[in-house]
């Protein structure tokens, strides 16, 4: 007998786990987030993925009586509209998962590997959709905020003044401010500095800090470069002529709202096919629905004695 097999009494761990069950997860996936915003958003679905938003012309050029105690005749009106409205169309966010039919064949029990490559596939596909919601060069919300909703920050890091602000640019029913986890970080350090520390409430049962009572919602699609970020405030919902995020209903193999997947056959090398699809946009119904603060440092701290 060896001298290793001499110094054992007893079965070593490393030759009785050939006999044990391990037990294991799914895949962990570093890059899935909640994906507030499109929790927050109210979602339109859109027929032949196209929104058209019309607005009226020159809301100025109404004319009413106000006060009115004698005969006067009484003034002729109506409501122009654009003739060129915009229009937003649905865009696509695809890719083909591949599985080799031997591998799933064989290698499925107790996690089924086209379920999971499916549901990992299916979570980069939605997280791409939030970054293009919120950076896409067509319809991302910050690029479509109007020049008079940007405001620059006072002094850099992000104040209560400065969101004092926001809420002053997009008063009517605000409904939540969207900002990198570091920006909301830098934002509690300003109000702990100035003795008015924000306050919590619980959604989707999450706690949120608030500020003037609506909750800044954590997205790291708001991208920081060179310390600098921006932060938004909207307001949602199509009755508040607000911004709105639009999908395609009824697609074939639809999963979720605005996305399918199908099967797509099996190749001559045994390569099952997948085609994951996800059609989205977002509308700004009106310029006041929304507002941007530009320039937001997140790298400022205070010392406290």
């Amino acid at each position: 007998m060896s001298e290793t097999s001499k110094a054992h009494q007893a079965l070593g761990d490393r030759a009785a786990r050939q006999l044990a069950n391990t037990t294991k997860t799914v895949p962990q996936m570093t890059a899935i987030t909640p994906r507030w915003l499109v929790r927050f958003l109210e979602w339109k679905p859109v027929e032949s993925g196209t929104l058209r938003v019309n607005r009226v012309k020159d809301e100025t050029a109404v004319e009413v009586a106000c006060g009115q105690k004698d005969e006067r005749t009484l003034p002729e009106t109506f409501v122009d509209y654009e003739e060129a409205p915009r229009e937003y169309t649905l865009s696509a966010i695809s890719t083909v998962l591949d599985v080799h039919t031997r591998v799933s064949d064989l290698f499925s029990s107790p996690i089924d590997q086209i379920r999971e490559q499916l549901r990992l596939t299916i979570e980069s596909v939605k997280e791409h959709q939030e970054s293009e919601l919120v950076n896409n060069g067509d319809y991302g919300l910050l690029k479509n905020v109007p020049a008079p909703q940007r405001l620059k920050t006072r002094k850099g890091p992000p104040t209560p003044d400065d969101l004092d602000e926001l809420i002053a640019k997009v008063w009517k029913e605000p409904s939540f401010f969207l900002a990198h986890p570091t920006t909301i970080a830098a934002f509690g350090r300003e109000c702990t500095r100035r003795g008015v520390p924000p306050p919590t409430v619980n959604l989707f049962g999450t706690p949120f800090l608030t500020w003037r009572g609506l909750p800044l919602v954590p997205s790291d699609k708001l991208k920081v470069e060179g310390g600098k970020t921006n932060l938004l405030l909207l307001r949602v919902g199509q009755k508040k002529q607000g911004v709105i995020g639009l999908f395609q209903p009824n697609l074939p193999g639809e999963q979720t709202p605005g996305l399918s997947v199908r099967f797509m056959g099996i190749n001559r090398k045994a390569i099952a096919s997948y085609l994951i699809s996800l059609y989205c946009s977002a509308a700004i119904l009106t310029p006041d629905a929304i507002a941007a603060l530009e320039g937001v440092d997140v790298g400022n701290y205070h010392e406290y004695k």
